[in-house]
């Protein structure tokens, strides 16, 4: 720490506000890491019962940060924000956050995200759900078996827990959730929500034209139909028996949705049981999944849940930055009406106002 002349200490004493407002951000570091999990094998193309996570997290000053980017080496489709690779935490023990990605997405993918809380005072762990992340293959089954995302959030929760060097620094007792789109469904999930997949299908057969129905764009040719016939398989059957069950993390004290997902598939009775601080936020133009039959029905449910509507802003403005050439390549994935940076802003100051609030 550098010391102050008398003077200068007692103007920073008069003016802390405004001497917080410019102070520089602290350094995030950034590493990663491998759990397990035995639904995992039943999701990855190879079988595997790995989950790699990522962990974001306040590094000590000085840690020299360099871009994330997302996609192939030399050509990124998308700017995630920066971190310092493996540097040293800054001293403290801090609360932490889970966060689950969409539908094909990846941890690094809400970079933006997990690195604005960490330089906030947050560790925040993210992971790469098997079967279903951009990094990956994906598979039929990482697609249906969306319940044991859960899993994988337990499971890089636990590694985190017995890490030797993030551990010390790490406060599992005040921890929280965060998802983004399918993972919005995660998050509700690890918090104790059960889903029943037979409304989801009920509400699909009725609604086949509802965002959450239709194909995604990360994989197009997953239709409704061939999701229902790969999850009557014998391979996939005794998983989506298991559905329902209670699959709680325990001491999740608050729960932060960017435009969930599937929400249909619980009974507003599950949602409205939901113990937790929840905060939503979703864009107005959302058409893969509709505030009317997501994000609205969750605030119905529950009548405490704070829900924050953004003008003109769609389902993908929530992924991170895109570069030139993901314009060209990914264009869907790429396209807003709205201010990108101003939604990601309102997320994040959401997120904060919850966070701060439940964990500090």
């Amino acid at each position: 720490m550098r010391f102050m002349p008398h003077a200068l200490v007692m103007l920073s004493c008069l003016f802390a506000p405004l001497a917080w407002a410019v102070a520089p951000s602290p350094a995030v570091g950034e590493t990663h890491g491998v759990a397990h999990t035995p639904s995992a094998a039943a999701r990855d193309a190879g079988h595997s019962d790995r989950v790699r996570y990522t962990v974001w997290y306040p590094a000590q000053p000085g840690a020299k940060e360099q871009p994330l980017v997302v996609g192939p080496p030399g050509a990124p489709l998308f700017e995630a924000g920066a971190a310092a690779a493996d540097a040293p935490a800054a001293p403290g023990r801090w609360p932490l956050l889970l966060l689950s990605h969409g539908n094909g997405g990846s941890a690094r993918m809400m970079g933006w995200f997990g690195t604005a809380l960490a330089r906030a005072g947050y560790v925040v762990v993210a992971v790469d759900h098997p079967g279903n992340n951009g990094v990956d293959a994906l598979t039929e089954a990482g697609s249906i078996l969306m319940w044991h995302r859960a899993d994988d959030l337990a499971a890089a929760l636990a590694a985190v827990q017995i890490d030797p060097v993030l551990s010390p620094h790490v406060d599992a007792g005040r921890l929280g959730l965060v998802g983004y789109s399918a993972g919005g469904f995660t998050a509700l999930v690890a918090a104790g929500a059960r889903p029943d997949m037979s409304r989801l299908v009920a509400f699909c057969q009725a609604s086949p034209k509802d965002g959450v129905c239709a194909p995604q764009a990360e994989n197009p040719g997953l239709t409704f139909e061939r999701r229902m016939d790969a999850a009557a398989t014998p391979e996939l059957a005794p998983w989506v028996a298991s559905s329902a069950k209670d699959r709680r993390i325990p001491h999740v004290r608050a729960v932060f949705l960017m435009a969930p997902a599937m929400v249909q598939a619980f009974d507003p009775a599950e949602l409205g049981q939901l113990s937790t601080p929840l905060s939503v936020v979703v864009g107005e133009a959302d058409e893969v999944a509709p505030p009317a039959t997501n994000s609205n029905v969750i605030a119905a449910a529950d009548g405490k849940v704070r829900m924050q509507t953004l003008p003109k802003v769609g389902h993908y403005d929530f992924l991170a930055d895109c570069t030139e050439l993901g314009r060209q390549r990914v264009g869907e994935l790429c396209e807003v009406r709205a201010d990108k940076a101003a939604t990601h802003e309102a997320a994040i100051r959401q997120a904060r106002r919850l966070f701060d609030s439940a964990l500090r």
